[in-house]
């Protein structure tokens, strides 16, 4: 049982020339090199969806350059620090 499906696509002739030559140029075939085009495609525009999320994330926590990351991870740390200290206060009292 074949379990690919066959795809009808248009191209202008000057594309199809341009894919058939690289296509050639790589040892794939026509199906091989769309396939790994249509793959990098879903892999780009995840990474724009990643890279938006990211963007978002970082405007709302004020994060803007290279400087303000490394305040956040060190105002982070800080407070990691301060929770292990009062933790540890706590149980010495208790």
């Amino acid at each position: 049982m074949r379990t690919t499906k066959v795809l009808s696509i248009t191209l202008p002739a000057p594309m199809l020339k341009e894919a058939r030559e690289l296509a050639k140029q790589e040892n794939r075939t026509m199906s091989e090199l769309v396939r790994e085009a249509l793959r990098r495609y879903q892999r780009e525009k995840y990474w724009e969806e990643v890279n938006t999320l990211g963007r978002a994330s970082a405007a709302a926590a004020g994060v803007h350059n290279e400087d303000d990351v490394v305040r956040v991870i060190h105002e982070y740390r800080q407070e990691q620090r301060a929770k292990r200290r009062s933790g540890a206060a706590a149980n010495l009292v208790g």
